[in-house]
């Protein structure tokens, strides 16, 4: 897996198949919870849906609470797979808007120092590890700002991770802002996007992917070689590009991608494994040469390939793929959604784990529908 932070500058979020584990510094506030549109059975669902917590893991949310910090709810969440408790504090916005996961803190007078201060006491980074903030920003959340953290220690390639804090510049967040009313699926743009499979298919995969990440091009892979062929035309997958900053040609690689899309569809998916499959011979220096010549092979115009790259035609759909795949909290590739539930880095076996879940959701909801229009149709008088 490729993503924008290191082993010992850990992902705040893990995820895994026999449970969740939301890493987060434990803030007590005596403070009693208010009446709110917030709720630990909603909590308890987002975490659930959004994570892809299997129905064999039990989660449970103690008293939702006013948090010391201002304008957050917090509860304590806890997973059970039958072999371990794991309790972790979650946090919530009072407006219901955005969930939060890892260590929340007061800022001061300055707020670099102190994120470059928390993060090196919470991810032990050595001394001679250099950490950096870029100047916050614009975030895809209005409430929030955002900004890169970044690990360097002079010999590896630097390590980033986003950071945020509150508009106001008195809250720091190491970890996640997330979307908590809005539903995944209405966020995720899919028309008018490559794909593989009918658009009508019970269950739709969207894929971010950066096409220098190791990772991504054996998960291509197993979707095109197995997957495909395994389900059929129960299955679409949508595929965005999220190069990420840390490689030196995906980003170019990724204009080529689209600008193949938007020349000739039909040769994507081949064009795409094309790149993935010879990854390790591509370079800073030869990937337009290299992207053309791909092209040819596909069957895409070289050209109007030639032309869509050099003048980055593509770029605005890279750009908004980013920002979508950021809204949802996408940090790493490959991340997929698999009918609205998250899946990152996981093996074969757990994405047909849930696709047969989703498969058996649609064929329950459509019997329901049935057997309602059957009650339905009986009780109408004639």
């Amino acid at each position: 897996m490729n993503v924008k932070i290191g082993k010992g500058f850990a992902i705040l979020l893990l995820v895994a198949a026999s449970g969740i584990t939301l890493i987060a510094e434990t803030r007590h506030a005596r403070a009693s919870a208010v009446e709110s549109q917030v709720s630990t059975d909603k909590i308890v669902q987002y975490i659930r849906q959004r994570f892809g917590v299997p129905e064999t893991v039990k989660l449970t949310a103690g008293p939702l609470h006013n948090s010391s910090f201002p304008g957050f709810f917090e509860t304590v969440v806890t997973s059970d797979d039958g072999k371990q408790k794991r309790p972790s504090n979650v946090f919530v916005t009072k407006d219901g808007h955005y969930f939060v996961t890892g260590s929340l803190f007061a800022l001061a007078s300055d707020p670099k120092a102190e994120f470059e201060h928390r993060a090196r006491d919470a991810f032990k980074v050595p001394p001679a590890t250099e950490l950096t903030v870029a100047p916050f920003t614009k975030s895809p959340f209005p409430e929030f700002l955002k900004s890169t953290l970044t690990a360097s220690d002079g010999k590896n390639k630097p390590q980033t991770a986003d950071v945020y804090m509150t508009r106001d510049s008195k809250i720091g967040i190491l970890g996640n802002v997330l979307p908590f009313q809005e539903d995944v699926e209405r966020l995720i743009v899919t028309r008018n996007q490559p794909s593989a499979g009918p658009a009508n298919a019970p269950v739709t995969i969207v894929e971010y992917a950066d096409l220098q990440c190791p990772t991504c091009a054996r998960f291509h892979e197993f979707l095109e070689k197995e997957l495909l062929p395994k389900y059929g035309d129960k299955v679409r997958i949508v595929f965005k590009e999220f190069p990420l900053p840390m490689h030196d040609w995906s980003h170019t690689a990724a204009i080529a991608n689209e600008c193949a899309y938007q020349i000739n569809p039909s040769a994507f998916v081949a064009y795409r494994s094309l790149i993935f499959k010879n990854q390790s011979s591509i370079t800073v220096t030869s990937v337009r040469d290299l992207m053309l010549q791909y092209g040819e092979e596909a069957g895409v115009d070289r050209l109007r390939l030639a032309a869509c790259i050099d003048s980055k035609a593509s770029l605005p759909r890279i750009e908004a793929g980013h920002r979508e795949g950021e809204k949802l909290g996408v940090s790493s590739t490959p991340t997929s959604f698999i009918n609205g539930r998250i899946v990152v880095g996981a093996t074969p076996e757990q994405v047909y784990k849930m696709i047969d879940e989703a498969l058996a959701q649609k064929t329950a909801g459509r019997k329901q529908q049935t057997e309602g229009g059957k009650q339905k149709a009986a009780n109408t008088p004639h």
